[in-house]
């Protein structure tokens, strides 16, 4: 198990967690996420008539934060239905067109991660309809919140989560790559989400009252870009983690048959 954990740390798999530049990758997500589907979201949230403070509650739920730290970040957004009223239809479009790139940022990432070359351009409906399903994912994950959830339902959303990342591997890499290939790689990012919220309800819930007080909304706006960042680590973190998992598990299993 050493002299494996050895070659990997040292050999093609360690040049492959270099190469796929992930702190630049995330930091990428982040901004593109926070300038395209930040905005999307607060509109979908609006039009939910259960929801009594929209994208604001939302990121709340994803963030894990505390009841005051929740607070913080209702006073950065609007309320529902001002945003409805002052949402134009041109507006969401031009939202739309630039959450695309959203997609195609996800896209190269993954990419990058099975050294495959870039889809072609006409490949770009792909986005289009991975974000269309992201939204709505997200929509019912805010309808029927996990963590208040009964433990059945936590149980669905952890297996629809699974999904939801298996089935964006394969339809973001056109299929270049076989289902079972990218399994590991939706059950890691996932278990990667699990911990960031973990880390968020002890790191980030603190920061954002902290951060309020010294700076400001700003301060607050500052929080929710760097949870961002550890989302976009784990999108490529997890697919990455995934690839070696699926490509070192049976190498050592045959090692380990060898040994007995």
């Amino acid at each position: 198990m050493r002299r494996a954990i050895r070659r990997v740390r040292a050999g093609h798999r360690w040049g492959q967690v270099v190469e796929l530049e992930l702190w630049q990758r995330s930091l990428g997500f982040a901004a593109l996420g926070f300038l395209t589907l930040v905005p999307l979201l607060i509109v979908v949230s609006a039009a939910d008539p259960g929801s009594g403070r929209g994208f604001a509650q939302w990121l709340g739920d994803g963030l894990g934060v505390s009841e005051a730290a929740r607070g913080d970040i209702e006073r950065l957004f609007a309320l529902p239905g001002q945003t409805l009223r002052t949402t134009t239809a041109f507006g969401l479009a031009v939202l739309a067109v630039f959450g695309v790139s959203f997609g195609a940022t996800v896209q190269s990432g993954y990419e990058k991660v099975w050294d495959l070359p870039p889809a072609r351009w006409w490949a770009r409906w792909r986005h289009v309809v991975w974000l269309a399903v992201l939204i709505g994912v997200l929509f019912l994950s805010a309808v029927t919140p996990l963590w208040r959830a009964a433990p059945a339902r936590r149980v669905i959303t952890l297996l629809s989560g699974v999904l939801f990342f298996w089935w964006s591997q394969r339809m973001l890499l056109g299929g270049r790559v076989p289902w079972p290939a990218l399994l590991p790689g939706a059950v890691t990012t996932m278990a990667g989400l699990l911990g960031l919220r973990v880390f968020s309800r002890l790191v980030f819930s603190p920061l954002i009252a902290s951060s309020a007080v010294t700076y400001g909304p700003i301060g607050t706006v500052l929080v929710i870009q760097s949870w961002l960042v550890g989302v976009g680590v784990v999108f490529f973190g997890g697919a990455l983690t995934g690839r070696l998992l699926h490509e070192g598990l049976p190498r050592l299993a045959h090692a380990l048959k060898r040994r007995r």
